[in-house]
């Protein structure tokens, strides 16, 4: 039975992982999952934080990578309305970073925030922040309702 719970547990990081890039999955299902099944739900929290923070950091980096001109080029974007945008996103990367868990913006979010070069530390521990919370959020609620 060990060896199941570290796959387990080696499945939920990568589930969580995958849910938090451009890939559509969620994770949560699969974190009630495992604690309902017994798994320790401290450690089931962790790993799925774990997991979901370094894809959205993945994501982050593929933001990154990206040139402005591309954004003009492909999405006939102007310069003028990139940079407001930038001026005013990049005073809140934070904020963003935290809601990097919603679903089907949080990913935006991610690749923007890599875009704009937004301090890493500062993302990091923000995005950090809210993927924490929202999976301690969802295992309370599996422990209540199961």
């Amino acid at each position: 039975m060990e060896g199941l719970f570290d796959y387990s547990l080696w499945g939920l990081f990568l589930a969580s992982f995958l849910a938090a890039t451009v890939v559509p999955f969620s994770s949560e299902a699969l974190l009630s999952f495992l604690i309902i099944n017994g798994t320790d739900p401290y450690a089931a929290v962790l790993v799925a934080s774990a997991g979901n923070w370094l894809g959205g950091m993945s994501s982050y980096a593929i933001g990154y990578l990206g040139k402005w001109e591309w954004i003009e080029k492909y999405l006939r974007i102007k310069r003028e309305t990139i940079e407001k945008w930038h001026n005013r996103l990049y005073k809140r990367g934070a904020v963003f970073a935290f809601f990097c868990w919603v679903p089907a913006v949080g990913d935006i979010f991610a690749v923007g925030l890599g875009l704009l070069r937004t301090n890493i530390l500062i993302t990091a521990l923000a995005m950090l922040a809210g993927k924490f919370l929202r999976y301690v959020l969802w295992g309370w609620l599996t422990g209540l309702v199961f």
